[in-house]
């Protein structure tokens, strides 16, 4: 497996695969992998012929300087989960910043028309500018055919579609479905960091969002809303920051539900200190 720090190197590889008119999948991550990245990897290898995967903690989109500094960096043990995948068709580009960024470790300022004001943007100021920026980076370091994203961060996935669209960016972006650990709970880097009591707790996230789904055919969004923050208010552990139901396209709040949208119904619940995301479709 070839591994790059530098990418004036993987620029170089880059031209190499595509001289030889190989297609190139692109697997964006910060690191600490786990199945749900291997499977977005196994996708991307299912379509493309040469894979690249971004090892990457970017710094501007943290909002929470103390999150930035205790995300996990496991480098060595994510390129032998790599390795389990494949060791001949997999590139790895994990740069340090000063290569993503030149010196200069600020966010370009992005307009995604109105879908970065919702949800995550209400509560992580600032967040979707870096986000728009280092995948921006990315996709012209690597100038992917294909570039793949899990649905757990469904909003994320929903600016990265805007941000080719309205850069007219010559790539396809493939959403690719939540993997869940055995209980149900969303896999994330960030559940290395739960403690025992709260890892135990944290599929009652999930638990609520299957039964708001299902009320959802019955009671209107607002119910279901005033059903899940209820749950919550009564645990002991878990704190809601969020419950919303949306619509899919513009991800804004829904007031009434009509037969012909897709909703979506997304939560943000701390564990402790740690940050967990979810969301479900609701139809």
């Amino acid at each position: 497996m070839k591994i790059f720090s530098e990418k004036h190197q993987i620029i170089t590889a880059v031209n190499a695969i595509k001289a030889e008119k190989l297609t190139l999948g692109l697997v964006p991550t910060m690191g600490a992998l786990h199945k749900g990245h291997l499977a977005l990897v196994k996708k991307a290898l299912e379509n493309n012929d040469k894979v690249v995967v971004s090892i990457f903690v970017n710094p501007t989109q943290f909002d929470n300087q103390e999150d930035l500094k205790n995300y996990p960096r496991t480098l060595e043990s994510d390129i032998e989960l790599l390795k389990t995948v494949s060791d001949l068709d997999i590139l790895v580009y994990a740069p340090a910043v000063d290569d993503i960024y030149d010196g200069k470790t600020v966010s370009e300022k992005y307009e995604f028309d109105g879908l970065e004001f919702q949800m995550e943007g209400k509560f992580r100021h600032g967040h979707f500018d870096g986000v728009g920026t280092i995948v921006q980076r990315l996709f012209q370091i690597i100038k992917p055919d294909n570039a793949y994203f899990g649905e757990k961060d469904f909003q994320q996935l929903q600016i990265i579609k805007k941000l080719v669209e309205k850069h007219k960016m010559p790539l396809n972006i493939i959403g690719c479905p939540i993997h869940r650990e055995s209980s149900g709970l969303a896999m994330s880097s960030r559940n290395t960091r739960l403690k025992p009591e709260y890892k135990k707790e944290a599929p009652f996230i999930y638990k609520t969002l299957k039964t708001a789904k299902m009320y959802f055919g019955t009671k209107s969004a607002v119910k279901v809303s005033q059903w899940v923050e209820k749950q919550f208010e009564s645990h002991k552990l878990l704190r809601l920051e969020y419950f919303i139901i949306a619509e899919e396209s513009t991800l804004k709040t829904v007031k009434r539900k009509t037969n012909k949208k897709k909703y979506r119904a997304f939560i943000a619940v701390y564990a402790d200190d740690v940050r967990l995301i979810d969301n479900i479709a609701l139809n």
